[in-house]
Order: C-alpha cells, then structure tokens, then sequence
C-alpha cells in the first residue's frame, strides 16, 4: 500500500484538491441558494400581491363588460321583436 501512495502521489494529490474544490463549491452553492431564498422570498410576495391586484381589476372589469352585453343584447332583441325584419324573419 505505502508503495503504491508513493508511486501514485500526484493521483492522490489532484484527488484530494478536487474533493476539496468539490467541497468548497457545495458550500458556495448552498450559500448563494440560502441568499436567494431569503431575499426572493419578500420579492415574490411582493410580485404576487401585485399580480392579485392586477387580476381583481381585471375581473372588475370583465363584470361591467359582462353587464354591459346583457344590456346591448336585451334592448337589441327587444327592438327586433318590436321591429321585425322585412320578410318576415324575427
């Protein structure tokens, strides 16, 4: 075995840097994802209440539209049943 170490040291050597490297990324990764997560968090939140915002005024929006047609289409239908077309079609 001792011969072996000797015969192979800069094996062993570059094995042992790239665990370390390997390592120390790990570390840095796992740093940065933590920051991520802790300064995202209130970033989304914030998005997300503005996005609720958006789609309330949205649906407001979509309702008086919705109400609107009803309207346009009852005072359209009644007119034709009042005024039929010519040739005799309602």
């Amino acid at each position: 075995m001792k011969s072996w170490m000797r015969e192979n040291q800069t094996l062993l050597g570059f094995l042992i840097l790239q665990a370390i490297a390997i390592v120390a990324y790990a570390v840095k990764l796992e740093t940065r994802v933590s920051t991520m997560e802790t300064r995202g968090a209130s970033f989304t939140v914030a998005r997300m209440d503005g996005l609720n915002e958006r789609i309330t005024v949205l649906e407001q929006k979509i309702d008086r539209n919705q109400s609107s047609i009803e309207r346009i289409v009852e005072t359209m239908t009644k007119n034709l049943s009042v005024n039929p077309l010519p040739g005799g079609r309602p």
